[in-house]
């Protein structure tokens, strides 16, 4: 199949590039395959390979009982991905999923989100169909997750509680120093006052796989009026939660409740981080949205961010059948791909 084709081609790469920009490769093959695109896969490799720099190696072993330590230091990115090689090689990858979801759940800011988003991608394509590429990618995912594992500044409690997710994102309070990347930004979130209240009241009521939907729709929509203060980035306020999502169903139920809050406070921490002030007007499209369009124009651009928000988009509207999600993913899709 291509999509193992391409997994076997892109084992041999590192999950980051200069310095600490992730590998999106496999995350943008697996959505291509996804939506029909498969043809594309290659093409697209081809051109993207060039950015990819060679699988690192380790600096020493990490015993099964000494994880804790090198948890989010990326110099051990190598050795990370030693362990859960030899991880999914000993136990079946479900149970790799349920032991290591939960150590590193708190840390779901890991690389950006790109931690979490590699692993819902790789999760989704193995619920499909198990194969040893799907697996070792999962691991690869897991491994990148570790190294790069970053928590955000601590939720809270309270009475502020929005029953829609797209008012509790409008609601969230932005950092207020925008200058700079996205470590420093994340870094602020703790000097707001008002941050642990909004990233503890997760909006909706209820089982958790609807109210994270909820919040994957409204943060594809969100895109359309507040995507231009930073396309790229505001993406991951859509792709982080929606792979949570899709991994809920390889996840024993107890651990929904906090992945439904782990991924509400990363939605809500991107939104604080580059969400600009004012929201723009909702773009008008007089043709009748079509999914087709969306994952064309995204292939057509060849970036990385537009395929995978086009995938969320879509798979959004179709668990909804709001136009309004195509539309979204569409618009994004012409702010990443505008000169800037």
């Amino acid at each position: 199949m291509v999509l193992d084709e391409a997994l076997q081609r892109l084992h041999h790469t590192g999950p980051e590039r200069d310095g600490w920009l992730s590998n999106h490769a496999p995350m943008a093959a697996e959505a291509l395959v996804r939506r029909n695109r498969a043809g594309a896969v290659h093409r697209w490799l081809d051109r993207y390979g060039s950015r990819l720099e060679e699988r690192p190696r380790g600096v020493a072993p990490i015993p099964a009982q000494e994880w804790r330590d090198p948890l989010g230091d990326p110099v051990r990115t190598g050795d990370w991905l030693t362990f859960f090689e030899r991880e999914t090689a000993l136990a079946p990858w479900r149970d790799v999923l349920a032991t290591w979801w939960p150590r590193l759940l708190p840390g779901i800011a890991a690389g950006a989100t790109h931690g979490v988003i590699r692993v819902g991608h790789a999760v989704r394509t193995l619920l499909d169909a198990e194969t040893p590429e799907r697996v070792a990618e999962l691991g690869d995912g897991l491994a990148y997750w570790a190294a790069r594992w970053q928590p955000l500044a601590p939720a809270g409690q309270g009475p502020y509680r929005r029953a829609d997710p797209r008012a509790a994102l409008d609601a969230v309070p932005r950092v207020p120093d925008q200058r700079f990347g996205i470590r420093n930004r994340l870094a602020q979130l703790a000097h707001l006052p008002d941050w642990p209240r909004a990233a503890g009241a997760v909006p909706g009521d209820g089982d958790p796989a609807p109210r994270l939907a909820a919040i994957v729709a409204a943060a594809v929509r969100r895109h359309t009026t507040h995507g231009y203060g930073n396309p790229v980035m505001l993406v991951h306020a859509a792709t982080a939660p929606a792979a949570v999502l899709r991994t809920l169903p390889a996840l024993p139920p107890a651990l929904h409740p906090a992945s439904l809050a782990a991924a509400w406070a990363a939605s809500a921490a991107v939104t604080a981080a580059y969400s600009p002030r004012t929201a723009a007007p909702v773009p008008v499209d007089t043709e009748e949205p079509d999914p087709d369009a969306v994952i064309d124009a995204a292939v057509r651009s060849a970036d990385a961010h537009a395929i995978k928000f086009a995938d969320a988009a879509i798979e959004s509207w179709t668990g909804t059948g709001d136009p309004a999600l195509l539309v979204a993913g569409r618009h994004a899709t012409d702010l990443i791909s505008r000169p800037a």
